[in-house]
């Protein structure tokens, strides 16, 4: 069968390419692909020479064979999944029931396909900081695909969120689905935070902490500019901001998927209502995968890419 496979090439980073189709143990069921998401992660464990990842987390299909244990979707049912340790970039795969969720009616694969991934982050990390009603949030590194369900989740739940953004970065998107958005930080006007969302690290990642207010909680949960975060302890005593440092890893005491199908379940559900938008900023087939995850690494692609096969 067709897949997506390493070059070992970080200028090219996939080339589609044969291998074996998967047998699935008995609590597997066989799915046949129809679109997978690209996302950051696919493209931090591509760019290595030495590299033998299979790309794709988050793939929408339908299945073809149903577990032979009877667990899990029927087979003709439409499936997304997630495959934490990649491979779904490929025309079947195999994958257990707690990695499924039935895709309702009104929603289309490609859009299923994109909300794995930034939805179970975005779902787990909002759950994490708790009760957000009249809570101002802060959040840098939101213009892809966490970004936009991050950003309506807690909209849903009466957040006030600014979004930073850097100069030249696609922002309207952001800012029809709720955010403000700030090209400065310095600049952010308003009351102290309540809790700041921090992916880029670096200078800016750093800066956010001043904004928070007193007994304010910070949630790091990446690193996107490849440098870290550093706090200065006598600037924090100084201004009198005592906080909470939070690194948030999205599989946290779920390390086995277990609430992988319920948490895609309730995104597919508020998708199906309407409630939950994915943006889709680029489509393309497997020839298409390593350029877009270049344009995403770059953060020039606004939304998810999507890749179609058949």
């Amino acid at each position: 069968m067709r897949a997506l496979l390493p070059t070992g090439d970080p200028r090219t980073l996939t080339e589609p390419g044969e291998v074996d189709a998967p047998a699935p143990r008995a609590d597997e069921a066989l799915i046949k692909v129809t679109d997978f998401s690209l996302n950051r992660a696919d493209f931090l464990l591509l760019n290595s020479p030495s590299s033998t990842y299979r790309p794709g987390i988050d793939a929408a299909g339908v299945v073809v064979e149903a577990a032979s244990d009877g667990s899990g979707p029927a087979a003709g049912s439409r499936v997304v999944l997630h495959l934490p340790g990649g491979g779904a970039g490929a025309e079947y795969v195999a994958a257990a029931a707690d990695r499924l969720a039935a895709i309702p009616d009104g929603v289309d694969s490609a859009t299923a396909s994109t909300l794995p991934l930034a939805g179970l982050v975005a779902r787990r990390m909002l759950a994490l900081a708790g009760p957000l009603q009249g809570r101002r949030i802060l959040a840098t590194g939101v213009g892809g695909g966490v970004g936009q369900l991050l950003i309506q989740l807690a909209v849903a739940e009466g957040a006030k969120i600014t979004a930073v953004a850097a100069d030249g970065q696609p922002t309207a998107h952001m800012a029809a689905l709720g955010a403000e958005i700030a090209l400065d930080i310095e600049t952010v006007g308003g009351e102290p935070f309540d809790l700041v969302l921090e992916s880029v690290g670096g200078e800016l990642g750093s800066r956010a902490a001043y904004a928070l207010r007193p007994g304010g909680q910070y949630v790091w949960f990446g690193q996107a500019s490849g440098d870290p975060i550093s706090l200065d302890f006598f600037r924090l005593l100084q201004g009198g901001t005592s906080l909470t440092l939070r690194h948030f890893v999205y599989s946290d005491g779920d390390s086995d998927g277990s609430r992988d199908a319920e948490d895609m379940a309730a995104l597919l559900a508020l998708a199906s209502r309407g409630e939950l938008r994915v943006e889709i900023g680029q489509r393309g087939d497997f020839s298409s995968a390593g350029p877009m995850l270049k344009e995403m690494s770059a953060g020039r692609l606004r939304g998810k890419a999507v890749v179609s096969i058949g």
